[in-house]
């Protein structure tokens, strides 16, 4: 049974702090038992539901609300396969390529060249599917360039001012731009990123959401 989103307590917000080891915590490992961030606890539920994985909060929160997840089978299975796409291919781009380019204490040239080289790879991957869309399952955002836009559209967006970005020339890859410049500008998006962030001027920033209150 889908849920009105206005009928629903207002999602909270903590922050973990991994470099001082949080997510190791008997609460945080309750939630998330891989100890890694995000994770989710829904406690309208009883008893309350845990989600761990981004893409498994995404779909869990979609098929909740009844939003941003098609439900005819075909664009359904288009979205999901973006979707998994992110999550499969994702850690060659932090764990692979920016792990070795820009936090390994020795730089070895062949890992950062077939890093580089895979993540040039996926995004033109995404070059040739948004060629042919508006976001990457088709006309509608949908929960996979919500998992996306994070990683593939704010490296595309950042290039003036990262080494990592310009390494790869990831601006050259023109539909990306143009698709990540649009979700970029979407309000929620906007609000989203203001939590947890630490680029953001100071003023702006909010540690953690308790209430809607909170980004206003």
């Amino acid at each position: 049974m889908r849920q009105n989103i206005s009928a629903c307590t207002p999602p909270r917000v903590w922050r973990w702090d991994s470099a001082k080891g949080d997510q190791f915590g008997t609460g945080f490992v309750a939630a998330s038992p891989n100890s890694k961030i995000p994770a989710l606890v829904d406690h309208g539920t009883s008893p309350p539901t845990r989600i761990f994985e981004s893409g498994a909060i995404l779909v869990y929160l979609a098929e909740k609300f009844g939003a941003l997840l098609p439900t005819e089978s075909s664009a359904r299975a288009e979205c999901l396969s973006w979707l998994f796409w992110q999550m499969g291919s994702t850690p060659y781009v932090g764990d692979g390529f920016a792990h070795f380019f820009h936090y390994a204490d020795v730089k070895i040239e062949y890992p950062i060249n077939r890093f580089a080289m895979e993540v040039k790879r996926q995004l033109d991957v995404l070059d040739r599917n948004l060629a042919e869309r508006e976001y990457l399952c088709g006309d509608d955002y949908s929960i996979s360039d919500t998992a996306t836009f994070p990683w593939y559209g704010s490296l595309v967006l950042r290039e003036v001012d990262d080494p990592v970005a310009q390494f790869l020339e990831a601006s050259s890859y023109s539909h990306v731009v143009r698709w990540a410049s649009e979700v970029q500008e979407r309000i929620p998006v906007k609000r989203g990123q203001q939590v947890n962030m630490t680029t953001e001027p100071e003023e702006e920033r909010v540690r953690e959401r308790h209430d809607a209150s909170d980004l206003d």
